[in-house]
């Protein structure tokens, strides 16, 4: 159960998400998301998105850095660069983190970074100086709060 504010945002944004990848009532797309309560005095103040597409955020993560470390060794930047552009299309991991930054608002507590943590937050954003421990505590799950 979450509270009425962050259900709100969520659907907002994760209509737009599920929108712009290709899924649609004909063809829903799967989350696995819990209320989370780590860090939060207020039970349902946050949610942990766990994987999107039928596939774990983890394993997106993992493809991710794969396919990126393959886009570094092209020789032509831009085979790389046309390499990364078909990933950022077809990682709905990648995407769905990117729909919560863009087009979220999540709190950010006074003295606190935004609270949007997850997988791709040391390279995405919004908050790329997140400690090892707090990334490492994220790396199989998108964390937003509101």
């Amino acid at each position: 159960m979450v509270t009425p504010e962050l259900a709100r945002e969520l659907e907002k944004v994760l209509e737009r998400f599920a929108s712009e990848a290709g899924f649609s009532e004909q063809r829903p797309v799967d989350l696995e998301f819990r209320p989370g309560v780590v860090g939060h005095h207020k039970v349902g103040r946050a949610a942990d998105i766990y994987g999107v597409a039928g596939r774990g955020l983890e394993r997106w993560h993992e493809r991710w850095d794969a396919v990126l470390e393959e886009a570094l060794r092209r020789q032509s930047r831009e085979e790389g660069k046309a390499i990364m552009d078909r990933e950022r299309k077809t990682n709905f991991g990648w995407r769905l983190y990117k729909a919560l930054q863009i087009h979220g608002r999540w709190s950010q507590p006074g003295g606190y970074p935004v609270q949007l943590f997850g997988p791709w937050t040391r390279s995405e954003g919004p908050w790329t100086l997140i400690s090892s421990g707090l990334l490492r505590a994220h790396r199989d799950h998108v964390h937003v709060a509101k």
